[in-house]
């Protein structure tokens, strides 16, 4: 009977969930129920499949602690593709503890990349970075290195750096290929067309065009000023004036940059930054004062003059661009993670947003309505799901860093 769990093991580091299956779906001993939840995960029944880890791990006796440990890793894997990102993650680290102590390394360093998924999700880089470096995937098989060059391409990305991501899913390429799971190389695959794929839109000066990654890259680290609307940011080589929490300011230097060098007439400034309302004398004095703050922030990258009938934005005589999302919609952000094509819950997508449940949850009902997202099941178990935006990277789409990041 050992020989069917060695075989059925075998078939499933391969990507065989269904001769993995044929081995062991009859049997209810602890080690057929934790392949059996592999395979399903696989399959991508996750519900079925954290169901069955769970049991498994409770048909392990007190003594078995690496096998417990093992599924444990394994439903903390469910559950990220699931995008339960509430899952508890003390559990990980007591299970990679035990697999280390064990001298399991091969399932301890799969546990440190779920958690280093995990970051990157949430947006969280300066902790996956910190994880990355402290792994070595020299030593390990194929398929962990696979996952480790497809997260260093995850980070490059994040951090708008073109050509170590490209580096990154070239090792990731290589290593797939030598694993020969045709999974991990279709993910390589995909990962490779986000990277390809246009990341921006640069709206101003006209005419419109898209931008890839490179592209991005390149004319953020030119003298250029660069107001981002991807990130809510402005950006002139490398000095940042992070604008995410003041969204007036924002939208006022939004309207300068699109019409520099020209001015902005300040009954247009106020229809854009209060919500279309009709100006008066109050909406005047308002606008006045964010000006103001506005010109203290940027005042060592730009200069904000008044003029007749409004206000001009210029950068010393730098040109002045404007990035914004390749599709710009009131909900950009919640379509970006859903994009992915994984089905999300409404709690994972504040915690990667920064966002109130609540908040999300309006989100979603307004994009059903329209029919851009869908869900299936009720109350907790309830997920959102989209089909990606095509020919889009979700890349720049992403929640913009806090000024700690």
């Amino acid at each position: 009977m050992e020989s069917l769990i060695t075989a059925a093991a075998y078939a499933l580091s391969l990507g065989d969930p269904l001769g993995a299956l044929k081995r062991v779906a009859l049997r209810e001993d602890a080690s057929a129920l934790a392949l059996r939840g592999i395979a399903m995960a696989q399959l991508g029944d996750l519900a079925r499949a954290r169901l069955l880890l769970r049991r498994a791990a409770r048909a392990f006796g007190p003594k078995e602690a690496v096998a417990r440990a093992r599924c444990v890793v394994a439903e903390a894997e469910v559950a990220l593709a699931a995008r339960d990102l509430a899952w508890p993650t003390k559990a990980l680290d007591t299970a990679r503890n035990i697999l280390e102590d064990h001298g399991d390394r091969t399932n301890a360093a799969h546990a440190r990349y779920l958690e280093l998924r995990r970051h990157l999700l949430l947006g969280r880089l300066v902790d996956a970075e910190r994880l990355l470096r402290e792994l070595d995937p020299v030593t390990l098989p194929a398929a962990l290195r696979v996952a480790h060059e497809l997260l260093a391409a995850g980070i490059a990305m994040r951090r708008l750096h073109a050509k170590p991501a490209r580096e990154a899913l070239s090792r990731a390429a290589q290593a797939a290929a030598h694993a020969r799971i045709p999974a991990l190389l279709g993910e390589v695959e995909n990962a490779a067309a986000m990277l390809a794929a246009p990341a921006a839109r640069l709206v101003a000066p006209l005419p419109e065009r898209l931008l890839d990654l490179a592209g991005v890259e390149s004319l953020l680290s030119s003298n250029t000023l660069v107001i981002d609307a991807c990130r809510l940011m402005v950006v002139r080589r490398r000095k940042q004036i992070i604008l995410a929490r003041r969204p007036v300011l924002f939208t006022l230097i939004r309207a300068l940059g699109e019409a520099s060098p020209g001015d902005v007439a300040r009954d247009v400034l106020i229809a854009r930054a209060f919500s279309g309302k009709h100006a008066d004398e109050s909406h005047r004095v308002r606008l006045r004062v964010e000006i103001g703050r506005l010109r203290v922030l940027v005042k060592n990258i730009a200069e904000i003059d008044a003029t007749a009938r409004g206000f001009v934005l210029s950068s010393y005589g730098q040109k002045v661009v404007v990035l914004a999302q390749p599709v710009e919609e009131q909900h950009a952000s919640v379509l970006a993670f859903l994009s992915d094509g994984e089905s999300w819950s409404s709690s994972a997508l504040a915690l990667a947003l920064g966002a109130s449940q609540r908040t999300v949850q309006r989100a979603l009902e307004t994009l059903a309505k329209v029919g851009k997202v869908q869900f299936f099941g009720y109350g907790r178990a309830r997920r959102w799901v989209t089909s990606s935006i095509p020919g889009f990277t979700t890349t720049l789409l992403l929640t913009a860093p806090l000024p700690s990041d």
